[in-house]
């Protein structure tokens, strides 16, 4: 198991170091100039110019900007934001409760209800229920993030008025934060009301984020399970008279279960990357919001910084999911190790 974990974690070497050399190139070639946004487009002297761009680097070779932005990264610093003048690892971690909180409560309810609509649409194969399922989930997956929090936004909160428009909390309360977590904080500052009002704002942004993972769940599910359902253990399995219940969920689930966690590890990096338009459409604070106010802004130094933060997530992510395979499966170690 650990030559299988050495042999993954070599590969994703090669895949930071590409990330990064496209994230420090990609800043490069926007519109604008860093150099003018700090100093100030009024007044800055040639020689202030030139002063800042030798205080950054901005003079020096690209291959050399690269190098020490690669050294920088591995030791941890990640720039200074140009705007706010902190350190751009600071505010990430300070916002990246946020949109764990939301990706997890988003990825929560694609699990929660796209895995069993998934295995009763395949053994109720043909069926209505399957037809019906298959028609939501490609309307889930087609449908563009933005639009369908916009509708939402205006059913639930603008004609209804059950859901908060945006924010994570009401500004009635008041209260310290200890884990980042609204809900957890909100249950734990013992306000009466405080977590309802968490939980209201936290429902439209999650069911936003949750829906195409919860297609794509759904979808996947159905299709490793119709795969392994026509195998021959399965039917001998009915031959011998096991329950439903046991065929289903001993048997066949389990050895689907390497097809399902391969498409929920990878709906991590789509709920990472629906959360900058989730998190502005519903102005929740998080790292995407904060990434497209700072590209506004032409913050190039958090801009950088936060993707590569968000694709580090993204690697760790899918290395963790490659372990697991390893664990639920021992042969894998032994063909792909």
């Amino acid at each position: 198991m650990f030559q299988y974990f050495l042999n993954k974690l070599s590969t994703t070497i090669p895949t930071f170091l590409g990330i990064s050399l496209i994230a420090f190139a990609f800043i490069r070639v926007l519109p604008g100039d860093p150099i003018m946004l700090m100093a100030g487009e009024r007044g800055v002297t040639p020689e202030r110019y030139e002063e800042l761009a030798t205080q950054f680097g901005f003079d020096r070779p690209f291959y050399i900007q690269y190098k020490d932005f690669l050294f920088n990264i591995l030791s941890g610093d990640f720039g200074q934001s140009f705007v706010t003048k902190q350190p751009v690892i600071e505010e990430f971690l300070a916002r990246f409760p946020a949109t764990l909180e939301l990706s997890l409560s988003a990825m929560f309810l694609a699990v929660l209800f796209g895995l069993p609509a998934g295995i009763v649409a395949a053994v109720k194969r043909g069926s209505w229920f399957d037809h019906t399922l298959m028609g939501i989930s490609l309307t889930g997956y087609s449908m563009p993030v933005f639009w369908l929090g916009l509708l939402l936004i205006i059913l639930f909160s603008s004609i209804l008025g059950w859901t908060p428009v945006s924010g994570r909390i009401s500004l009635l309360y008041f209260f310290d934060i200890h884990t980042g977590f609204m809900t957890i904080d909100a249950l734990m500052s013992g306000q009466k009301g405080a977590f309802a009002s968490a939980i209201s704002h936290l429902i439209l942004p999650a069911i936003t984020l949750g829906t195409i993972p919860m297609a794509v769940i759904a979808r996947q599910t159905r299709s490793a399970m119709l795969e392994v359902l026509s195998e021959d253990y399965v039917r001998t399995a009915r031959a011998k008279g096991l329950s439903t219940f046991r065929i289903i969920g001993l048997h066949a689930f389990r050895n689907a279960l390497i097809t399902v966690i391969t498409v929920i590890g990878l709906q991590i990096g789509v709920l990472l990357a629906g959360a900058i338009l989730t998190e502005t459409i519903f102005a929740w604070p998080g790292v995407g919001k904060w990434m497209v106010d700072s590209i506004f802004r032409r913050d190039y130094q958090v801009v950088q910084g936060g993707l590569i933060l968000i694709s580090s997530i993204v690697i760790l992510v899918n290395l963790t999911v490659d372990l697991l395979y390893g664990l639920i499966n021992p042969r894998i170690r032994q063909t792909r190790g």
